[in-house]
């Protein structure tokens, strides 16, 4: 309920959520009362999306066994969770090889997601691109579309694109007419039927680092031009748009950045009208 209350004091209209710790395996139950009274909070808006983020301990390509139990079932338990509040999905990191053999790796990350939505009922699973950092899958449209592939093409694996990650991986969205090449190339590889949410981080590291550094929409090395044309690309239409943080109080995003996400949204629709 207080994540609810802050995405209303913070003038959101999507939200996103941890099940639990996202550091920690211990799974957190919420009680019948609570997801009620949460399913009736979002019934009466302005809240319209609520996604859950997969704990960060999960690695579905491991091949240890103790660890592949625990993401598994981890993943499992965010998945009926986000059965139970109606989410529009659970995201997650595919994971890292551990400095295993990739083509090795991959079919382990299909497995583990095609067994987590064969253990729940209807929430998506929304992979997300990678920064590219170390031995992390998922950094290209290409692998994402191998792991949908390697889990069965279920209808109910998504993706979750993250601006940062994209920037960090060498994917140029500085521009609107750079944004719409990356669109194509993803709509090609992909399919936009696929794209089901969008992390809207700015960048604190140059194009193609491959780190994972945040910074406040607007005010990184995508620049407000980059994120503005980002905030209103046509095919992102409808699709929950969040910024993670940390804003600008250092920690959690604050009223300000929801605001500028809005501003700088605006001001992308008005450059593009211009243009014709």
């Amino acid at each position: 309920m207080a994540a609810h209350e802050r995405a209303v004091e913070r003038g959101c209209e999507a939200m996103q959520v941890f099940n639990q710790s996202p550091r920690a395996w211990r799974p957190t139950r919420w009680k019948p009362d609570d997801v009620a009274e949460f399913l009736a909070l979002m019934k009466k808006g302005p809240v319209e999306s609520a996604t859950i983020h997969a704990v960060y301990l999960i690695n579905p390509a491991t091949k240890d066994r103790e660890m592949r139990k625990k993401s598994a079932d981890s993943l499992i338990h965010a998945l009926r969770m986000g059965d139970e509040i109606g989410a529009d999905g659970v995201v997650l990191h595919p994971g890292s090889t551990v400095g295993e053999p990739l083509d090795e790796a991959l079919p382990r990350v299909g497995e583990m997601v095609k067994h987590a939505l064969s253990e729940s009922e209807g929430c998506r699973l929304l992979l997300e691109n990678t920064a590219g950092a170390g031995n992390t899958i998922g950094r290209s449209f290409e692998e994402l579309r191998k792991l949908i592939d390697l889990a069965g093409g279920d209808k109910r694996i998504g993706v979750c694109l993250d601006s940062c990650h994209m920037y960090a991986t060498g994917f140029d969205i500085r521009t609107a007419e750079k944004v719409g090449k990356v669109v194509e190339h993803f709509k090609k590889t992909v399919g936009i039927r696929r794209l089901r949410c969008l992390h809207v981080n700015d960048s604190m590291t140059p194009l193609g680092s491959n780190r994972d550094r945040h910074a406040i929409p607007g005010q990184g090395e995508i620049g407000e031009k980059g994120c503005a044309a980002f905030l209103s690309e046509p095919a992102f239409d409808k699709l929950p748009a969040l910024f993670e943080g940390p804003g600008t109080s250092g920690h959690a995003p604050d009223r300000v950045d929801v605001d500028t996400m809005k501003k700088l949204r605006k001001k992308g629709l008005a450059a593009r009208k211009r243009r014709g």
